[in-house]
């Protein structure tokens, strides 16, 4: 499987689209004592379900035919897909069945459930599995994956078209990498009408897998992974058509480390009353920390932090 960039035009349809379901999410300027940087924030876990991942979810969900929906939808997510996906069944009265790693906390699996969703468990490397395979045992209905997909892009890309109706002469995008799905889907919103745009993926160095596949120029055989309080996103491996997609369109993946990542939670929280999850404060501490572009956007992709993580945070820990 290979993926050309999204087309524009159906980046702009899906807008149109999925306008129902999600908000025109603010773009505001981060309050910083540094004022040499222009730091744009785009919040996008001001979203319904506290996420963008409500764009992707709601294009590709509406984008299928009745027949298609017969049986309902599934997906694989214990995160922010999951909700997503949910949500927006619930509202279409249309069955959800949620593949989850039977290490899923239990405050997440109730958020599910409380959706009108059916959560299935299975252990993590079979479930990590139905990313690459695209298919689990007894599971039916309709299957959208939550990055690999064209319609599941284009509904994330819809972010890339209101920043630049909103701020013209931004000239760097940073967006947190996950499996790939919302960088690559702004950077095809966004390349078509600004080619000079530098856009970068972000990733934490406990989990970096597109940094090391962009220095090697491969996918390494392993990609170390540590456990932390990023944890909606940084899977240990990436999927080839994502890489192959990402070689087209992003300028490289800036990696930062957890003592920065927290640092910007208790900024964000301090400075802009903004609440930020590990993966979603990633973008901004990758550009607190390196000396590109003029004026920035950085995507705070989600908000689903736990509290008592967030608590910790702020008072100057790190899980």
């Amino acid at each position: 499987m290979l993926y050309d960039p999204i087309p524009l035009k159906e980046i702009q349809t899906a807008r149109e689209r999925i306008s129902g379901d999600v908000i025109r999410s603010p773009l505001v300027r981060l309050n910083t004592d540094d004022s040499s940087k222009k730091i744009f924030l785009k919040l996008e876990n001001l979203q319904p379900t506290k996420a963008y991942k409500l764009r992707a979810a709601s294009n590709a969900i509406r984008l299928a035919n009745k027949e298609q929906l017969t049986n309902g939808v599934w997906t694989i997510s214990s995160g922010n897909f999951a909700l997503a996906l949910a949500s927006i069944a619930k509202k279409l009265n249309i069955g959800c069945k949620i593949l989850v790693p039977d290490t899923i906390p239990q405050n997440k699996e109730d958020s599910i459930i409380q959706l009108g969703a059916q959560v299935i468990k299975a252990p993590i490397e079979k479930a990590m599995n139905t990313l690459f395979t695209r298919e689990y045992e007894g599971m039916e209905g309709l299957f959208i994956h939550p990055f690999s997909d064209q319609n599941v892009m284009a509904g994330s890309g819809t972010i890339g078209l209101e920043i630049l109706d909103e701020l013209p002469d931004f000239d760097t995008v940073i967006i947190p990498w996950g499996g790939g799905g919302l960088s690559c889907g702004i950077a095809s919103a966004i390349k078509p009408l600004k080619q000079d745009v530098k856009i970068y993926a972000s990733e934490i160095d406990t989990c970096s897998p597109l940094a090391a596949a962009y220095k090697y120029d491969k996918i390494p055989d392993e990609i170390p992974y540590t456990p932390s309080f990023v944890d909606a996103i940084g899977y240990p491996f990436i999927l080839p058509e994502m890489f192959a997609l990402a070689k087209k369109l992003l300028d490289g993946s800036l990696v930062v480390g957890l003592e920065e990542t927290a640092d910007v939670i208790r900024l964000l929280a301090k400075r802009n009353c903004i609440i930020s999850e590990g993966a979603g404060a990633l973008s901004i501490a990758a550009a607190l920390s390196r000396n590109i572009g003029r004026k920035i956007v950085c995507i705070i992709s989600g908000g689903n932090i736990d509290p008592l993580k967030l608590s910790k945070i702020l008072q100057g820990k790190i899980l």
